[in-house]
């Protein structure tokens, strides 16, 4: 499982706004949910209430990867999305490769029983 945070870089409540959504998934989702945060609109520059380094800061402090996009001119989009499902199916495969090592591998097997027929 992955999801993706997102907030408005044009808006300060909708940066404010991840701590919950944070602690929402903390609650409802498994520990070992793949995240990324996600500034979007980062094309208005005029707009811009939150810094990319404020974006930095918060993704650090929660342990995710961030990225800024920009979905009017897809900046950054697919490289979030790419990350996203790249994180995902890195975990799965660690995951499994765990459970085949403790599965074990019979070193000293019992010999095969042979049977005669005359």
């Amino acid at each position: 499982m992955g999801i993706l945070l997102c907030y408005d870089v044009t808006s300060r409540r909708s940066l404010d706004n991840i701590s919950n959504w944070v602690r929402n998934i903390a609650e409802n989702a498994p520990q070992t949910v793949n995240r990324i945060l996600v500034g979007n609109k980062c094309d208005m520059s005029a707009e811009r209430q939150v810094s990319t380094a404020q974006g930095e800061e918060l993704a650090q402090q929660f342990g995710m990867t961030f990225f800024e996009t920009s979905a009017r001119s897809n900046l950054h989009v697919s490289e979030a999305f790419e990350t996203l499902a790249t994180d995902v199916v890195d975990r799965l495969l660690a995951a499994q490769g765990e459970a085949e090592d403790k599965q074990g591998v019979d070193v000293d097997p019992a010999p095969a029983k042979s049977s005669l027929c005359c």
